[in-house]
């Protein structure tokens, strides 16, 4: 499946640049301060889409709202990718370096801190809010996320991985996004446009957002699967006295008899009568 290239959706003129929308207001929590690390705050966030504004129009860059489904998309490849492929094409998609006088550190800095934020959240499965901003009563709710989607198009176009390894598994989550990008837009996707074609779309902004969390976690149990901590090997010494048949301190091995058969534990059968070590 390819997906053309992402047009860089114009920024509404009622969106306050400092305040993306999750679909429910809230409160901001203490850990949204302005600070050296953590999520970004609201002015930082401004800060950085300020950055994407002030580069020349030779160039094609992402807005915040695509910088975030971009690094979703980055994050959910089943091998690490190094931050020096992906980070330059936030300010131009076709990787183009930004003019000297641009301040490419504190882009860095602010993308590097969402991207570890969002990390953690992936790793852990946990809800993380998308930076989705709430345009004027007009648009519909794929107008609404089409710019987060299209940041996630084109981290998974730039950095195949994902999609070689897993496009069958993908299918239902990668629907539920692409369900919003124009259909002209994907080719050969006959298989993925038919999945879409039974999805009803979200009915609320909430329902939208949530589908797209959704879709990002479920297809992290594909791309980075959970792995259980083994348990630390136990002592030597304890290791013994645990092992099946060993005789606690100051105690001697019973050998039971059961109905005339061998001592349970010696190729006999246990009190249910049950072989030891079978079922």
């Amino acid at each position: 499946m390819v997906t053309s290239p992402p047009r860089r959706p114009a920024k509404p003129a009622n969106a306050s640049a400092g305040a993306p929308h999750d679909g429910a207001h809230r409160e901001p929590a203490p850990t949204e301060a302005a600070g050296p690390g953590g999520p970004l705050s609201e002015a930082e966030m401004a800060q950085l889409q300020a950055l994407m504004d002030s580069l020349p129009d030779t160039l094609e860059p992402l807005d915040v709202v695509m910088i975030d489904g971009f690094l979703c998309g980055v994050l959910l490849q089943p091998q690490p990718v190094p931050t020096e492929r992906w980070l330059p094409l936030i300010p131009d998609v076709d990787g183009r370096a930004p003019p000297k006088r641009f301040d490419l550190a504190t882009l860095h800095a602010l993308v590097l801190r969402r991207h570890a934020e969002l990390d953690a959240a992936i790793a852990r499965r946990q809800w993380f809010d998308p930076w989705i901003y709430q345009l004027d009563d007009e648009a519909t709710l794929s107008e609404t996320v089409l710019p987060w989607v299209a940041g996630f198009a084109t981290a998974v176009d730039a950095f195949t991985t994902l999609m070689d390894r897993h496009e069958d598994e993908l299918l239902e989550p990668l629907a539920t996004l692409y369900r919003h990008l124009d259909p002209d837009d994907l080719e050969d996707a006959d298989e993925l446009l038919a999945e879409i074609e039974t999805l009803a779309l979200p009915e609320t902004l909430v329902e939208a957002v949530e589908d797209l969390v959704r879709s990002v976690l479920l297809m992290a149990d594909v791309s980075r699967p959970q792995t259980r901590a083994k348990p630390a090997p136990l002592h030597p010494a304890l290791a013994r006295r645990l092992a099946p048949g060993a005789a606690l301190a100051g105690q001697r091995p019973v050998a039971k008899k059961v109905a005339g058969r061998g001592p349970a534990g010696a190729g006999g059968r246990g009190p249910a009568g049950r072989p030891r070590g079978g079922r």
